[in-house]
């Protein structure tokens, strides 16, 4: 079945194993640098592969023309929407896989292919999604900006040389290459050799503010620098460029930057002494002196905000995932960089082999100083002095009952969050009042439920009982699936676009008396399709569809024109009038140019009357006369049919002579919403705007925890999860035991980890609960199994010291954070660049890591706080961003001579 083209391009395609096999080798072949992948659209994707698994031609999963209409930020530029994710949100496929479906489906008009370009990044070879976009432009003109994309393989002399091809700027020209990082500070470029990666340029989905270089505004600039320069302000609280989307780096990094022990290590230069430079675990110290510039120029109190180029280029350099500019998490980012650190800096330069022994019923005194001693003839830095506490793990075989008692490190907690038992969704309603509009509500479902429960919660809200309702999912102006109610509720994704459909009858079994119909609204082109290989008017589908059911005496084309032309009244009433002031102003024109749009059915049957079974229809307007006589035969008589029909609906207007079709014309199609008989067109639009229910205005409340509660979770005993089994010593298999974590010794600075992000086989989403957290005398005498044997123990009470926040949700995220300066005692608020005062009552509920020291190593400040006023500037440099408006500050601009 190939799809219909106006471009003619679309070929027959080979049988649906052949297609899936040839698609599925050519994906598998390895990445080389230079070569051509193209996105695609997962959902089409997904589509596809179950149509060709299907093994039927007519099968319902169909997935017409490629479609990456969900990949584009707009239909206008087609920009790629920002942090889309691999096998999510779309597929890549090679060159030659990609033209091989272009040939078979076509694409949708207009589209742009998604083609990328393979490079070799350092320690990778990975796709390019997201090239790099910069705003160019000479110093002596402030209007003329070009954008340009450049790989990250891209020296920068590439950038040089584009800018002298626009602007006509002479070889022999003397210039320079400027790069704006803050709204006051730029940097040069002097190393044209340095790859646009290793000169930390943002990539295209962060726009750029052009820098623009006047005289008077370069005097300005060099004024501004000399400013900072002299500038002499509290250590430490300085902001961190967004070098593009890296705000979860900042954040991290500040949180860093304000834990005391570890400040004040680099500050010493202490690493200086114990930099390992030969650990193959480690990165040969190149992360560890990348910090400790960083924490150096942060904590010298002449600098507003520092730009962690070098820093940031490292880190993809010894961690590939965090290459490029999109968001990622913080918290993965800290484990990176803490690990990183640990083995830069590890004072242990052999690490010598230690078999682990199980307890064996040993004390557990014992057990744990034994493992504490192994770990650190192995393991002993700056960061397990610092970082670095011990936990008990108990595993005991749901079989033979076997216990095993390790003693393990831990550089944070992980901590559960309390996760609700109730959803939210959000679909719209379709009413079998035709007045009424498609109206969306919100809806509190369980978790766990299925489609059943859906319907029972929009009952109450509606007043329809749970069986005269169908749930769809409508994609692409068709139904991509239709629930049924005993299915699972995990199937739908928040994504989703979930239609509810009331209807007349709670029956619709086949053998019932009512029958469902699916009906589709398409529209057909102006021009006929003649390089297809046919001269007939291609079609597009619009709007969303209908569901509706029908008595199975009433399934012939005349009683379904009469039905949908009294369901669809409120749209073809006033067409209709329009239809006749027109006719009466233009009386040669006639029925001739009649335009519009059609809806049409879902299922293929080609009788007159409709059979058994589920059941589809074309609904399909007269339009222009065809130039075959038969075709045109066919759609007098219709119509003819159908102004009969008309004529004895209560209350409509009945057609005039002049009327020589009908509104549209009843065709049927399959689920797809394709068919190979010629259509007409409709002169009616059904694209009805919904409105909101008052449910949607209510916010869901959230729910709120204390951080106690979150750390009992954490000492639960939960079952291992298939995918990670344990191997029983007694029963010589992988067992499913039961795991229990206890707290056995902690550090000096814990951190706390939030575990706000949940992923399932279904989704992912992030957990908002609120939780409470104290801001002093976090008390974990009650969780630790380790009681105090003497008074030479510490204390186990803890202040808070830093938090790092998240805003939004997971693809529209913000990071920031909040840290309490070691020197002065004086909260802050780091949003990147910006940093402002803060009151303890400000940290809020956003929190994502906690950072927490221990009340004994805790000094006192050795500066008086300042007093924030009115008339005290803050140390800012850029606006404040939220919620994915990560802030970009870096563009490139020539001045010549």
């Amino acid at each position: 079945m190939a799809a219909n083209s106006s471009t003619g391009s679309a070929t027959e395609p080979p049988g649906l194993e052949t297609q899936w096999r040839e698609i599925d080798n050519l994906s598998q072949q390895q990445l080389r640098a230079g070569d051509s992948w193209y996105l695609l659209d997962k959902r089409w994707y997904d589509q596809w592969k179950e149509y060709v698994h299907a093994g039927d031609q007519n099968s319902s999963s169909y997935p017409g023309k490629i479609d990456n209409t969900e990949l584009y930020e707009d239909l206008d530029s087609y920009h790629l929407k920002e942090r889309l994710s691999e096998n999510e949100d779309f597929v890549l496929v090679p060159a030659e896989a990609w033209h091989k479906l272009l040939s078979w489906y076509d694409m949708m008009d207009n589209q742009p292919p998604l083609e990328r370009k393979v490079v070799d990044l350092p320690s990778t070879v990975k796709v390019e999604v997201y090239p790099v976009e910069i705003y160019l432009c000479l110093s002596s003109n402030m209007e003329s900006t070009v954008s340009a994309c450049f790989s990250r393989a891209d020296k920068i002399h590439a950038i040089h040389q584009k800018i002298r091809q626009h602007f006509n700027v002479s070889e022999t020209a003397e210039s320079r290459l400027w790069m704006r990082s803050t709204d006051t500070s730029s940097e040069r470029l002097r190393n044209l050799n340095m790859t646009v990666l290793d000169a930390c340029l943002s990539s295209g989905m962060v726009k750029y503010t052009p820098t623009i270089y006047t005289p008077k505004l370069w005097s300005s600039v060099m004024r501004n620098s000399a400013d900072e320069d002299s500038y002499r302000g509290p250590p430490g609280v300085c902001g961190l460029t967004n070098l593009g989307n890296t705000c979860f780096m900042n954040s991290a990094l500040q949180c860093l930057s304000n834990t005391p022990p570890l400040t004040e290590y680099f500050l010493r230069n202490s690493y200086l002494e114990e930099l390992n430079f030969t650990n193959p675990l480690g990165m040969k110290g190149e992360i560890a002196e990348a910090y400790a510039d960083v924490i150096k120029q942060m904590w010298s109190g002449r600098h507003y905000s520092v730009v962690p180029r070098v820093f940031k280029t490292k880190v993809g350099h010894f961690a590939s995932q965090f290459l490029g500019y999109q968001q990622h998490d913080s918290q993965e980012l800290l484990s990176f960089l803490l690990d990183g650190l640990h083995e830069d800096l590890n004072r242990v330069k052999k690490k010598e082999y230690i078999e682990l022994r199980d307890a064996d019923g040993r004390p557990d005194q014992e057990v744990a100083e034994e493992a504490w001693r192994n770990h650190l003839r192995r393991n002993d830095s700056v960061i397990v002095d610092t970082f670095h506490g011990l936990f008990k793990s108990t595993l005991v075989c749901p079989e033979c009952n076997k216990v095993s008692v390790t003693f393990d490190p831990f550089c944070y907690l992980s901590v559960p969050l309390p996760v609700s038992k109730e959803r939210v969704m959000e679909v719209f309603y379709v009413s079998l009042d035709p007045t009424a509009k498609p109206t969306q509500y919100r809806l509190i479902v369980p978790k766990a439920g299925q489609v059943i429960d859906l319907c029972t919660a929009l009952s109450q809200a509606t007043g329809v009982p749970p069986n005269q309702m169908a749930v769809a999912d409508v994609f692409n102006h068709r139904f991509y699936r239709i629930y049924q109610a005993d299915e699972s509720l995990s199937c739908i994704l928040d994504r989703d676009d979930i239609f509810v459909y009331q209807l007349s009858s709670g029956c619709v079994d086949q053998e019932g008396e009512e029958v469902v119909m699916a009906i589709y609204m398409r529209e057909r082109s102006h021009y006929r399709d003649y390089g297809s290989g046919s001269n007939s008017y291609s079609t597009s589908l619009f709007g969303h569809p209908l569901l509706i059911s029908v008595p199975r005496a009433q399934c012939t084309r005349e009683d379904l024109y009469q039905l949908l032309l009294k369901r669809l009244a409120p749209s073809s009433e006033g067409e209709e009038r329009a239809e006749e002031e027109e006719s009466s102003s233009e009386p040669d024109r006639g029925s001739s140019t009649e335009e519009g749009q059609s809806a049409s059915g879902s299922t293929d049957t080609n009788s007159q009357d409709a059979t058994d079974g589920d059941q589809s229809t074309g609904v399909e307007p007269s339009g222009k006369e065809e130039e075959d006589e038969d075709e045109e035969e066919e759609e007098e008589e219709e119509a003819a049919s159908c102004a009969q029909a008309n004529k004895r609906l209560p209350g409509r207007r009945r057609y005039t002579e002049r009327q020589k079709k009908a509104l549209f014309t009843i065709q049927a199609v399959n689920s797809n919403g394709t068919t190979d008989i010629s259509v007409a067109n409709v002169f009616f639009m059904f694209m009805q705007k919904y409105i909101k229910h008052q449910s949607m205005d209510v916010p869901h409340q959230q729910i709120t925890v204390q951080l106690q509660e979150c750390i009992e979770l954490f000492t639960t005993v939960e079952t291992l999860e298939e995918e990670n089994p344990w191997y029983c010593p007694t029963c010589k298999k992988h067992q499913l035991a039961t795991k229990k974590l206890d707290l056995w010794s902690l550090p000096e600075v814990l951190i706390i980890h939030l575990k706000r992000f949940s992923y399932t086989k279904y989704s992912r989403e992030k957990l908002d609960t609120i939780v409470e957290f104290p801001l002093r005398d976090l008390d974990f005498s009650g969780f630790l199994l380790k009681k105090t044997v003497n008074s030479t123990e510490p204390p186990c009470r803890y202040d808070l010291i830093s938090v790092s926040n998240h805003y939004g949700g997971l693809r529209d995220g913000h990071y920031t954070s909040y840290a309490r300066n070691k020197d002065n005692g004086q909260w802050y608020y780091f949003d990147d660049s910006k940093v402002t005062y803060a009151r303890e009552e400000q940290i809020t509920s956003a929190a994502y890591l906690l950072f927490y020291q221990r009340q004994d190593k805790i000094r006192q400040p050795t500066v008086p706080p300042p007093v924030p006023s009115s008339s005290q500037p803050e140390n800012h440099v850029s606006s404040q961003t939220h919620d994915g408006m990560d802030g970009a500050s870096s563009c490139v601009s020539m001045e010549t001579d």
